[in-house]
């Protein structure tokens, strides 16, 4: 405790420093066993809960919505990924220009929960990285993408409170990564959509975007519109409600909801 004192001493002043002690303070009255759990939380369950709820997103908007939706949905689940892995990029010259040492490199009285921590601080990739996901994930579906949000926060907080990294780096990281997922996002789309679309049409490989049960529909309007699919689907639509490309102009009882034209 007089360690810890001694810390908050030395930055009394700078709030950045008093939230890291505040948080990672609460170490001493919990567990080892809880501390353990958030140690393996904050480096390796969060991310996987991601990854499952972007598994889970996919699987629902191949079933529900029109055509149109899912290959939006699915176009952005793609860039999803691409944008997590970029902002990781974008952040490798940022460490590096910054070059801030670890926080218990710097302040003593810190309970560290996790050793081999020896790179620099800002900002958090961990942070970074769940947050792209959580910002590409309400591009894609806003249900889905406030879970995702919810999950980068969590992420966030276990970072400070295993004494790893400051209130800022997490803010950094978040700024970093909702700033590539979005901003990046419009180019990234429109270079995707198109293929998310092909893929819909072609008969092998639709089933990625459009569930063959996606044809009954469900949610608003869907019981017209898959109407509408099913009778397009006499002038040449696939089986999973998604148009295929014409090479004429449109057929009578054309539907109009077609990705190809």
């Amino acid at each position: 405790m007089s360690q810890r004192m001694a810390g908050l001493a030395v930055d009394g002043g700078n709030p950045d420093v008093g939230l890291l002690f505040d948080i990672n303070g609460l170490t001493e009255d919990t567990p080892s066993w809880f501390d353990r759990a958030m140690t393996f939380v904050g480096e390796y369950g969060i991310l996987l809960a991601l990854v499952l709820t972007m598994l889970w997103c996919w699987l629902s908007v191949r079933r529900r919505g029109t055509p149109e939706d899912s290959v939006s949905a699915v176009a952005g689940l793609i860039w999803t990924p691409l944008a997590a892995g970029v902002a990781l990029l974008v952040n490798i010259p940022i460490r590096g220009f910054v070059e801030r040492p670890r926080p218990f490199l710097d302040h003593q009285g810190l309970d560290v929960l996790i050793d081999g921590k020896t790179d620099y601080s800002f900002v958090s990739d961990h942070s970074t990285l769940a947050m792209a996901i959580g910002a590409g994930l309400f591009l894609a579906h806003r249900k889905f993408g406030f879970a995702g949000i919810g999950l980068a926060l969590a992420e966030g907080f276990c970072r400070v409170y295993m004494g790893v990294h400051y209130p800022t780096d997490v803010i950094g990281g978040f700024a970093l990564g909702t700033a590539v997922a979005l901003l990046l996002a419009p180019l990234a789309l429109a270079l995707l959509t198109p293929f998310v679309s092909a893929v819909a049409a072609s008969g092998r490989f639709g089933r990625l975007v459009r569930s063959r049960r996606a044809g009954s529909g469900s949610g608003s309007g869907g019981g017209r519109g898959q109407r509408a699919a099913g009778s397009a689907a006499d002038a040449g639509a696939d089986s999973f409600g998604v148009p295929e490309p014409r090479t004429g102009g449109p057929g009578p009882g054309a539907c109009e909801n077609d990705l190809a034209a």
